[in-house]
């Protein structure tokens, strides 16, 4: 008696009926499962996006862009919220004051008027005065950053990129600028520059007093972004893309703004989010020792310097500038520490 093979079926299988042999079809497909689909490709990602996707996934990121974004909407907006509401940032309201200066009313003289109340001596809408003030601050920090940024962009890959004297040259007035105090120097270089151009008679335009503070913070704020940038550069300016743009005739020009800078972009990028929130508070230490923007132009740091002789008696108006301000730093700052993480993942270990 033959024993019969039990093997069972498989699928694309042809067995004989006398000998219970299994014989396989020749032209049978090979055996895939009914739920799987035809195979996924892989799909190439960029740096930028794959920190693009990294950021997404960051909710610090995600809340601290929308708290930046809102305000700064809120500051672009500051014409257009005063014409709605019928009040300019420097229109008092004398009227709303007691005999000592002090706000009439409950917190600082807050009303369905006056959301945050009115200023104490002078009587101005501070609501108003916080929506101008945050958008002189951004100006001053956004343009401050770009111009330092920039500056110290060109002077720190060309000094990572020469060799010799240029080098040590930079090297040097870069150690000398940073030696100097910027508060020191501020409060010694922005009255005297002004006495240079207007007499004590004349009055400051706010605009001029604007242009001199962007100047001061990009002489002194450079310094940063250029050490960055050279030590990148140094790391670099011997890889093997550099030596082969050399090899196929490329300038220097070619070299450093086409080879070298959209490989340094990432650290440039962080530098320039995290001295945001430093010129901002930089900015506010100048207004509050008095030589910041002047009257009539609202500022944050003024606000502040305006209100320490009522802080025992109406300690709001000290409460909501600072706050301002302590949230527009906070916001940067996590911004920036969560742009760092996403553009280099490798930092966080």
């Amino acid at each position: 008696m033959r024993k019969t093979d039990s093997t069972p079926d498989a699928p694309g299988a042809v067995t004989d009926g006398t000998s219970g042999n299994v014989a396989l079809e020749v032209n049978s497909p090979v055996d895939v499962p009914a739920d799987q689909g035809p195979k996924k490709e892989f799909v190439g990602r960029s740096p930028g996006q794959l920190a693009w996707l990294r950021l997404k996934r960051d909710r610090t990121a995600a809340i601290s862009a929308v708290t930046l974004a809102v305000l700064t909407i809120i500051a672009l907006l500051a014409p257009v919220i005063s014409k709605l509401r019928g009040i300019s940032p420097t229109q008092p309201f004398t009227e709303k004051l007691n005999y000592q200066s002090i706000p009439l009313g409950y917190a600082g003289g807050m009303s369905g008027t006056h959301w945050l109340g009115i200023e104490p001596g002078n009587g101005r809408d501070i609501l108003m005065q916080l929506v101008y003030g945050m958008r002189t601050s951004l100006l001053i920090a956004f343009a401050s950053a770009i111009v330092a940024s920039t500056i110290g962009v060109l002077i720190g890959i060309v000094a990572g990129y020469a060799r010799g004297w240029l080098d040590a040259a930079i090297n040097w007035v870069i150690d000398l600028t940073l030696a100097f105090p910027f508060l020191i120097f501020a409060l010694a270089v922005i009255p005297i520059v002004e006495d240079n151009f207007f007499g004590e008679r004349d009055a400051i335009p706010a605009s001029f007093r604007v242009i001199l503070i962007i100047c001061t913070f990009a002489m002194f704020s450079w310094t940063y972004t250029a050490r960055l940038v050279r030590g990148q550069v140094i790391t670099l300016r011997e890889r093997e893309f550099v030596e082969a743009a050399r090899a196929a005739g490329a300038g220097t020009r070619h070299i450093l703004f086409r080879q070298l800078l959209p490989n340094i972009w990432a650290p440039i990028l962080v530098t320039l989010s995290l001295n945001v929130p430093a010129f901002i508070t930089t900015e506010a230490a100048l207004a509050f020792v008095n030589i910041g923007v002047v009257e009539p132009t609202p500022d944050l740091g003024r606000m502040i310097f305006n209100s320490i002789p009522y802080v025992a008696s109406d300690p709001w108006y000290t409460l909501w500038p600072g706050l301002t301000i302590f949230i527009l730093v906070l916001a940067f700052n996590l911004l920036g520490d969560s742009l760092r993480d996403a553009l280099d993942p490798k930092s966080t270990r």
